[in-house]
């Protein structure tokens, strides 16, 4: 009988492979659409891209991967990007990181690098934690830049700093710093494919933050950052499985679930509502969806020897 995260998995690339339409900006669906399309594509090559690394992933992603590698031989996909200035160079860059085995050398990636700003990639007027995440998406590029090393931003970045206090509303965290935590984690580790460079008593500190907002998020339903959190511990060396509060998360989630393998929103308070059209249930669903199986593809995967 698959586990309940087998099971997540299962449902959760179901329905994202049923709805490769919704993430085609050129599909029959894309003018009606109300999700930003850029993001969406993005966001399903990053997808594609962890699971070409792991051993059952690839198969399970090929109409995802497909669509993909469509997309990168296009050379006005990149003009996207210019929809949203203020992220365009950082489109770009994720844009051309993750283009595709035989995808890397085409005019796509030249028309995204080219919409990255130079500056964007030096760390004047930038946090650490946006220094973590250029770097990673730079290097896995093969641009060059001048961002500090890992070892130098560790210590400044949202898993070591202290936090200011929250709303009690909030747990732990806002929702700002727990994502930029999650997201810190995943640069840091390559979404679990190295280490993350922490000390032990700043990676046993890290954990206790993650079970402490992993806690919170399953108690208030918030599904997308439960899925985050429960893959942030994972990448600092934990099984989540073998914890209260990441065995509780993957339950969350499950019970979350609906029969079509989709996750209804970022959060029961923000779930998509019986009325919605197909295009606004994917604009709540698609995110938290694609990394619920992110997750559950990555955890069950193990660590690489």
């Amino acid at each position: 009988m698959p586990s309940t995260l087998d099971q997540l998995s299962d449902g959760a690339l179901d329905w994202l492979g049923g709805s490769l339409d919704h993430f085609d900006p050129y599909s029959s669906s894309a003018p009606s659409a109300t999700h930003t399309k850029a993001k969406a594509a993005l966001e399903l090559a990053l997808l594609c891209h962890c699971a070409s690394r792991l051993d059952c992933g690839p198969g399970r992603t090929a109409g995802a991967t497909a669509l993909i590698r469509t997309l990168w031989r296009r050379p006005d996909f990149p003009e996207l990007f210019d929809a949203h200035p203020g992220h365009a160079s950082t489109y770009g860059l994720i844009c051309a990181a993750l283009a595709p085995d035989g995808a890397d050398g085409t005019s796509c990636r030249s028309a995204a690098l080219a919409r990255v700003d130079p500056g964007f990639l030096s760390p004047r007027g930038k946090s650490a934690y946006q220094r973590i995440e250029i770097r990673h998406y730079a290097d896995k590029a093969g641009v060059r830049h001048t961002i500090e090393p890992y070892a130098a931003l560790v210590p400044l970045s949202p898993l070591v700093a202290d936090h200011p206090p929250a709303p009690d509303d909030e747990g732990p965290l806002t929702t700002p710093q727990a994502y930029a935590l999650t997201h810190t984690a995943f640069y840091l580790g390559d979404f679990g494919r190295t280490d993350p460079g922490l000390t032990d008593e700043a990676g046993a500190r890290a954990g206790d933050l993650v079970r402490r907002m992993l806690d919170h998020s399953v108690a208030h339903d918030r599904w997308d950052l439960a899925a985050e959190l429960v893959l942030t511990q994972f990448i600092l060396g934990t099984d989540p499985l073998r914890t209260p509060s990441g065995a509780a998360a993957v339950e969350c989630l499950a019970k979350a679930q609906l029969s079509d393998g989709s996750i209804p929103g970022r959060s029961a308070a923000l779930r998509a509502g019986e009325s919605d059209t197909a295009g606004e249930f994917f604009r709540r669903a698609y995110h938290t969806t694609l990394v619920t199986a992110l997750m559950a593809l990555i955890v069950s995967s193990g660590r690489p020897s």
